[in-house]
């Protein structure tokens, strides 16, 4: 049997100890932005139910309904990133215009919408803005260290 024990304290004697940093940097190299995954998660959660937190899922159905897709589909890009993040990353820009939706949707999609209703969406799509933008740029800093 041969013997592959390495001999030294530490690794730096390795012979492949370049070849496994590199490859321990490739690994590691886009997950800068895995820190985003869990609260982008939350946001797509909260967007789901709100309707029936904030209660106008009676006086706004449409409004209900539209949350429920949106809160779905951001609830979909979070898992996607956790998943796959080096493809998914790149919707990181979707995220930003599905914030936008979320602010504009009350008088869109909504009748007359009240201050609650207006401030729950309102807050609900700056906060998907604002991480889908943390993700764009983080995905594009990690896109040019590479």
């Amino acid at each position: 049997m041969a013997d592959v024990s390495h001999q030294g304290p530490d690794l730096a004697s390795h012979p492949d100890v370049s070849e496994m940093r590199d490859r321990y940097a490739r690994v590691l190299g886009g997950r800068d932005v895995a820190l985003m995954d869990a609260p982008v998660f939350l946001i797509g959660l909260y967007c789901a139910i709100s309707p029936w937190t904030v209660h106008f899922s009676a006086s706004q159905p449409e409004l209900a309904t539209h949350n429920l897709i949106m809160g779905i589909a951001i609830g979909v890009l979070a898992v996607g990133f956790a998943v796959t993040p080096t493809r998914m990353y790149g919707l990181s820009w979707a995220m930003c215009a599905m914030g936008v939706w979320l602010i504009i949707a009350p008088w869109i999609v909504g009748s007359s919408p009240d201050k609650g209703v207006i401030l729950n969406n309102v807050i609900l799509g700056g906060l998907t803005v604002l991480l889908g933008a943390l993700c764009a740029g983080l995905s594009m800093k990690n896109t040019r260290a590479t």
